[in-house]
């Protein structure tokens, strides 16, 4: 039995998978302020036109780029791992494997994307790039994609996050970047939160809004901005984790996985593992396909799939996505990386079509299954992979309950060696349960009746 199954180099996936070609229905179009669709050209004051390209691209496949490859290749292809320890622990018939992206030198999945989306622009000209962050992953890997290519960063990270975690704040400096806590006092979005709210905890919402605006308005135009999550160039440049993943099963001779899994606050970990396997999925595999996100904030599981805004501001255009509302303000659960009110347009039109199905946890049981984690395997798991592993666990206790040997695969988005402060929170007994009331969700999703209705569309296969 292997406990890691390695890719060679020359075996790393050299093309990205694009599910949007494979849809079985189509998802709906962004929409601009006026409620019509947006046409590329309207995106540029934000993003790059290579970038633009791929967002709004139906090719299947789309080539890696040789020196994107060269700066994966720090620590790509990821390992492949099998819980046994896990597996024994639990006395399951299952056999689990994760896909180890802790690996990276930020210690998470995020970089995938960030060395991705920082050489095309600087390919395209840019000096400058501006972002978010929620526990600090994301703004992390922009940093330190930002130091190998010789780009300028500034991060905008989610308040009660700057707190709980600075240890980020310090890895995003070391790397060059500049971090500030948001709400701030730097942007005109950031002034009006703190006037009508000086004590806020922040959002994913009012960070995304101050990054935009600082980008938009640079005067020199050598600013633009960049996105971690939701968005469909994001989730594609994720791909290479299941990709690689397809190959790494193959060689352990397994063929495909029973169950997939992945934390999901803004889709991108989940997708990168999951939308290889969905292809298989549409083409008739049987694959149970489960997003995990917290109880705390219910994007997938409660809240209705309309068209909304990605930032308290509406400086974003409309996404059609399963939604809390752009004013959503979550609880200051640890599992910063899953306090978004949105999710990837790409994840939500698979959820209406009934290709996955999401689940929410609270986090004391996700405290509690990544202690199981580390006690077992050794790994102490970020609060957000945690989500994965509990669901990892429950279906693998489903396995051993029903007598029946499964494979489940399960994205391990990050290792939580920054996000100790949770750990000590839960070891302490200071950690708390908290299920949204059904009033606060009808009173953060009021912001959806003036906007355009997202229409339901589906092929009814599933």
């Amino acid at each position: 039995m292997e406990h890691k199954i390695l890719l060679k180099e020359s075996d790393i996936p050299r093309q990205w998978y694009n599910l949007a070609a494979d849809l079985p229905t189509p998802m709906l179009p962004p929409l601009g302020p006026d409620g019509k669709p947006i046409s590329p050209d309207m995106l540029a004051p934000v993003f790059p036109m290579n970038i633009i390209e791929q967002e709004v691209s139906t090719e299947r496949w789309i080539d890696i780029p040789e020196p994107v490859l060269d700066l994966l290749y720090r620590w790509r292809p990821a390992p492949l791992r099998r819980a046994v320890y896990l597996e024994k622990y639990l006395k399951t018939p299952a056999r689990i494997y994760y896909k180890d992206e802790s690996t990276s030198p930020p210690g998470s999945h995020k970089p995938n994307t960030a060395v991705a989306q920082a050489y095309y622009n600087k390919e395209f000209g840019i000096k400058r790039l501006t972002t978010e962050t929620g526990a600090g992953q994301w703004g992390s890997a922009l940093a330190f994609a930002c130091a190998l290519l010789g780009l300028e960063c500034k991060v905008f990270m989610v308040r009660i996050s700057f707190d709980q975690k600075p240890f980020r704040k310090f890895m995003m400096e070391t790397w060059g970047a500049n971090c500030v806590a948001s709400p701030s006092t730097e942007t005109n979005a950031g002034r009006k939160v703190l006037q009508e709210t000086p004590d806020t905890p922040g959002s994913l919402g009012i960070a995304i809004s101050e990054a935009v605006e600082q980008a938009v308005t640079d005067p020199s135009g050598q600013t633009r901005y960049s996105l971690g999550s939701v968005l469909n160039h994001v989730m594609l440049h994720q791909t290479i984790i299941g990709l690689e993943a397809k190959k790494q099963l193959a060689a352990a001779g397994e063929k495909l996985p029973d169950v997939i899994i992945g934390c999901a606050g803004g889709g991108s970990n989940f997708a990168g593992l999951a939308f290889p396997f969905t292809a298989d999925k549409i083409n008739g595999a049987n694959i149970e396909i489960i997003p995990v996100e917290p109880a705390a904030c219910p994007t997938m599981t409660r809240a209705p799939f309309a068209y909304d805004h990605g930032d308290i501001a509406c400086m974003t255009p409309l996404l059609a996505m399963h939604t809390l509302g752009h004013a959503f303000v979550p609880p200051p659960i640890h599992a910063g990386g899953l306090r978004y009110h949105g999710m990837a347009p790409l994840v939500c039109q698979a959820i209406v079509e009934g290709l996955f199905t999401p689940r929410s946890y609270h986090q004391i049981k996700c405290y509690e299954s990544a202690l199981t984690w580390a006690r077992t395997e050794g790994a102490i798991c970020a609060p957000e992979t945690s989500h994965a592993i509990a669901a990892a666990i429950d279906e693998a206790v489903k396995a051993r309950e029903e007598g029946k040997e499964k494979v489940i695969l399960f994205n391990y988005s990050g290792h939580g060696l920054m996000d100790l402060t949770g750990y000590n929170a839960y070891l302490t007994g200071k950690l708390s349960d908290y299920e949204m009331p059904e009033e606060d969700i009808r009173k953060f999703t009021k912001v959806l009746e003036n906007l355009p209705k997202a229409e339901i569309r589906k092929s009814g296969r599933w």
